[in-house]
């Protein structure tokens, strides 16, 4: 029988929604991978780096599947477990720790989007350089952050310098980007990669239902994490725009494509763009490592496709780097 190590990041002694989310993930994969007939054994990693080491190695897996989002609660350090895979020589499944790397970085990706042709919002880094438009609107984004934490209401800014400063002054916490606020649609966008390459999922357009006048349309942290929310209640998903307006889903496919190849990516990603009132597609960010629990967008988009999750995990597994068949 083969077997499989699932690997998370340990927990804060006081997680968080979205870090206890990882748990819900770790639980459905190793459901499925014993469904498909493969043990598994979960290993936390943490800052104790040879503990890790100790455990993975002293298990002798066939293969990896890497669920960690980041390290002591820090995402900047999500491609720590990639790099640590690599350096074991352990098939693992998802991006290689250059990808993860560059994608967790939203600035470092968006200026090789903008290289490379690939539409995406405006970015502003150089905050004092005074390069803001004050007719535009912006949103502030963490750099390093995931699953929308530090994002509310509050990160959509007109472009006036004194109140992009007051805004940095009262979240000194974290490291901001500016980019442009696109005003229009919302569309999340998974690709499912697998030994015939990466296919992208049926479409999940983000509805903001009655939405009040001025309050901007933007998934931030309540919309994902508190159920008793506004935000929560009324961001709802759609599917069906291939039909209804397929020569914008052809643009958003051909991007998905384009990013996965610039990228270098595998197994699953999540692709996240507004579309502007014009139907002009813009990359917001990557998702190199996106949630697998059955609440979450992939998941709602692979069941959309008609696939079960042991076919999902089967496919992530067949893209896993060194592949591994099962």
């Amino acid at each position: 029988m083969k077997k499989a190590i699932v690997l998370i990041n340990a927990l804060s002694s006081d997680p968080t929604e979205d870090e206890l989310d990882v748990l819900e993930q770790a639980c459905l994969v190793e459901e499925t991978l014993e469904q498909l007939g493969i043990e598994s054994e979960r290993v936390l990693m943490d800052f104790n780096i040879q503990a890790a080491v100790a455990q993975i190695t002293g298990l002798s897996p066939d293969f990896v599947v890497n669920l960690v989002e980041g390290v002591a609660q820090d995402a900047r350090l999500i491609h720590w477990a990639p790099a640590l895979l690599e350096h074991l020589k352990i098939p693992f499944t998802g991006c290689g720790s250059e990808s993860m790397y560059i994608t967790s970085n939203k600035t470092l990706t968006k200026k090789l989007l903008l290289a490379n042709g690939i539409p995406t919002p405006e970015l502003v880094t150089d905050i004092q350089s005074g390069r803001f438009n004050p007719n535009k609107k912006y949103i502030a984004k963490p750099v390093w952050e995931d699953a929308s934490v530090g994002i509310s209401d509050a990160n959509v800014l007109e472009g006036e310098l004194a109140k992009i400063n007051a805004f940095l002054s009262e979240n000194q916490n974290r490291t901001w980007f500016f980019e442009e606020f696109i005003t229009g649609r919302e569309f999340n966008i998974s690709v499912l990669g697998g030994k015939n390459g990466p296919e992208v999922l049926p479409m999940a357009e983000i509805v903001f239902d009655s939405f009040p006048e001025g309050k901007p349309h933007i998934i931030g942290y309540e919309a994902k994490w508190d159920e008793d929310s506004f935000e929560y209640k009324h961001t709802n998903r759609r599917f069906g725009i291939e039909q209804e307006t397929p020569d914008l889903a052809a643009k958003l496919s051909n991007i998905c494509h384009q990013c996965w190849q610039l990228f270098d990516l595998k197994g699953y990603v999540r692709i996240d763009f507004r579309v502007d009132e014009q139907n002009n597609p813009f990359v917001l960010e990557i998702n190199a490592n996106p949630c697998l629990s059955p609440d979450a967008g992939f998941y709602a988009a692979a069941m959309e496709a008609g696939f079960s999750f042991d076919n999902v995990l089967t496919r992530i597994i067949e893209d896993a780097h060194s592949s591994v068949i099962i």
